[in-house]
């Protein structure tokens, strides 16, 4: 009975760790990269100035990626 208890305990430590890193990497993959301007103006997008926000581009179909 105790080693059926480490074991379960064993593999929720490693199912919670699997998913932590599955969670971090979709997270990273998630997240918008930016753009530089050449790639915006490029791809007929407006360069915008936002207060404390820095610089994005508005591409024509009405989203927003932050200017590198």
């Amino acid at each position: 009975m105790r080693m059926r208890r480490i074991l379960g305990l064993a593999l929720a430590a490693a199912a919670l760790v699997g998913v932590s890193a599955v969670g971090a990497v979709s997270a990273e993959a998630a997240s918008s990269p930016g753009i530089t301007r050449d790639e915006c103006t490029a791809a007929d997008g407006q360069v915008t100035s936002q207060p404390y926000a820095g610089y994005v581009c508005v591409l024509p179909d009405g989203t927003r990626q932050p200017i590198t």
